[in-house]
């Protein structure tokens, strides 16, 4: 019987055409995998003893092998997976030369394109995909000089992971240092065994070991800086002085000692009580000489020139003209701005460092002149970013702004066009109904007060307080705290239970026992520091280690971020001159006040 095919077949010349595509195609991949396998021959195995917080891709990456061929030899693998001190078997092959590592990366699928976000470090990046750097960075060498936003790199395969386990921005995160255990972590950044324990499972199955990156609360950070959420070692210049040298130092301050009656005890004392020009100059030099003992304790020698600027331009220019200047190393001053641009004006000082010490007021930039005071405009620019970060736009936003910050009033409304006004009366006094009507108790209320007027402040925070409960949550932020807020008429309990949230120049006053710093000054000078004080003594230190540092001022700009007493300084460069970005944010928490994530 003869079967008749349902389909039509194809010629006698398609199926030869067809059958010698097939076998060409057989043959190649039999020369192939002879050409592999000759190249692959298993010679022999090696042992190894899995340590601490290996992974199964750093373990492939060390030997040259693909995933395929570690779990081919050690099935166990796929069952309870990579466990500390499990011994493997590491097939060696012989003839592993270039060609054949290529084969091995280019057929192995343990990785995959990962771009790189904005922002993004090589920490983080590690971090989620269970690596160290090295291993990332061996994965992808032209990452050694740093990251690119867009930028395709390649990652492992991981396997699914679980919110915890991923980098978190809402937490800090701990390098462990070699031979550290609990004891010692919980002493420098205040977070218990059993704290890292939850946060961090793999400790249970590896330990605690050094090199791990450890999960920590948001708040804890000791001594230590945060950098992009990696808690990282504060740069000490006092510790890292590379050269030793004599640095003169000019310093014009108004004292106006001419207007001082010497022979009149009674009126001197009077005049010196009270907040002027004089008492300024002698608070400021008070923390120079601290500054220069304590420099010239470890080593540099300070020659200090001071002059009395009497606040005269005039005088100012005498100074100058008498060539005092001329041959300083640095020049801190005058203290008011008008005299400041007079002195940086001057050709013969233009490649002198002049540094603006005090005022918040703006001052010309010119060739080598420092601006050392974080501006009013950087600090609210940085708060207008963390507000636009952090609050929820479902939120009850509410603002409170007087008739003269109308213009912040518009920015915020850019970024909250849902907010609600709230206008103070006349004379900057809020109406308890009204708040009571606007504040609401289904939703967080966020109120952000802008004024500079102590009237408005108090009312403010003192009715904003009282409308907190269990049931209202209320918080409080502004995006410049001014120095109005230094009176001591205002409530520090009520801004701490709003979490007054705010960005500053400098850390507020501390409360209860005094620091050795403080102490050391009421030794010398019989009197607890002024904020004055403070200011000028942590300026010198930092402008006198940078240039001991450095030996020149022109690369402040290459050094990092460095902390004092209540002052922290990061300078940038604007064409020929510098601008301190140093700045904090600050949060109430009860009666105390401290730092929180940028």
């Amino acid at each position: 019987m003869t079967l008749v095919p349902s389909h039509p077949q194809p010629s006698n010349g398609n199926n030869l055409q067809v059958k010698k595509y097939r076998l060409l195609i057989i043959f190649f991949m039999f020369f192939v995998c002879l050409a592999l396998q000759a190249q692959q021959t298993l010679d022999s195995f090696i042992s190894h003893k899995v340590k601490k917080r290996e992974t199964i891709f750093g373990i492939t990456r060390s030997y040259n092998i693909s995933e395929r061929q570690l779990i081919e030899f050690n099935p166990l693998l796929e069952k309870v997976g990579l466990r500390k001190r499990m011994l493997l078997r590491i097939p060696v092959y012989k003839l592993q030369k270039k060609e054949v590592i290529d084969t091995l990366v280019a057929e192995d699928k343990s990785t995959q394109i990962y771009i790189v976000k904005p922002k993004e470090t090589k920490w983080r990046i590690a971090y989620n995909f269970k690596i160290t750097i090295p291993e990332l960075e061996a994965l992808n060498p032209k990452i050694q000089e740093g990251l690119i936003a867009g930028q395709q790199i390649k990652v492992p395969i991981a396997s699914t992971l679980t919110p915890s386990q991923t980098w978190n921005s809402e937490y800090n995160y701990y390098t462990v240092r070699p031979q550290e255990g609990y004891y010692r972590i919980e002493k420098k950044i205040g977070v218990t065994r059993t704290v890292l324990d939850s946060l961090n499972p793999q400790i249970s199955e590896l330990g605690l070991q050094a090199g791990m990156v450890l999960r920590v609360p948001g708040e804890a950070k000791g001594e230590f800086r945060i950098d992009n959420d990696l808690l990282v070692e504060k740069l000490s210049l006092l510790d890292s002085i590379n050269r030793f040298k004599a640095v003169k130092l000019a310093v014009l301050l108004p004292f106006k000692a001419n207007q001082i009656e010497y022979d009149s005890i009674e009126d001197t004392q009077k005049l010196l009580k009270t907040r002027n020009l004089h008492t300024i100059s002698t608070d400021f030099y008070s923390g120079i000489l601290l500054a220069v003992d304590t420099l010239s304790k470890r080593g540099i020698r300070i020659k200090l020139n001071t002059f009395d600027t009497e606040n005269s331009i005039s005088k100012v220019n005498r100074i100058i003209n008498n060539n005092y200047l001329s041959e300083s190393d640095i020049i801190i001053g005058p203290l008011i701005p008008s005299n400041f641009d007079f002195l940086s004006t001057k050709q013969k000082l233009l490649k002198t460092p002049k540094v603006a010490p005090l005022s918040t007021n703006p001052i010309s930039l010119r060739p080598a002149v420092f601006q050392s005071v974080t501006s009013k405009e950087f600090l609210r620019a940085r708060m207008l970013e963390y507000l636009d970060r952090k609050l929820n736009r479902e939120d009850n936003i509410v603002l409170v702004v007087d008739s003269i910050n109308r213009p912040v009033e518009r920015e915020l409304l850019k970024l909250f066009p849902k907010a609600t006004i709230l206008r103070p009366e006349k004379s900057n006094y809020l109406i308890p109904e009204l708040v009571d009507s606007l504040l609401v108790d289904s939703l967080p209320n966020r109120v952000i007060l802008e004024s500079q007027d102590f009237s408005l402040i108090s009312s403010a925070s003192s009715q904003m307080s009282a409308q907190q409960s269990d049931l209202r949550e209320v918080q409080l932020f502004t995006t410049y705290r001014g120095n109005a807020y230094e009176n001591q008429s205002l409530s520090r309990k009520q801004l701490g239970s709003l979490n007054f949230t705010y960005t500053a120049a400098s850390l507020p006053y501390r409360l209860g026992t005094y620091n050795d710093f403080q102490k050391r000054f009421i030794k010398v000078f019989g009197k607890p520091p002024s904020r004055t004080v403070i200011r000028a003594y942590d300026l010198t230190m930092d402008l006198v280690l940078r240039f001991a540092f450095t030996g020149d001022l022109e690369k402040i700009d290459t050094l990092g971020e460095t902390d004092y007493e209540e002052n922290r300084f990061l300078y940038v460069r604007q064409n020929n001159s510098f601008l301190n970005r140093g700045y904090y944010l600050l949060q109430h928490r009860e009666l105390d006040i401290i730092e929180v994530k940028k």
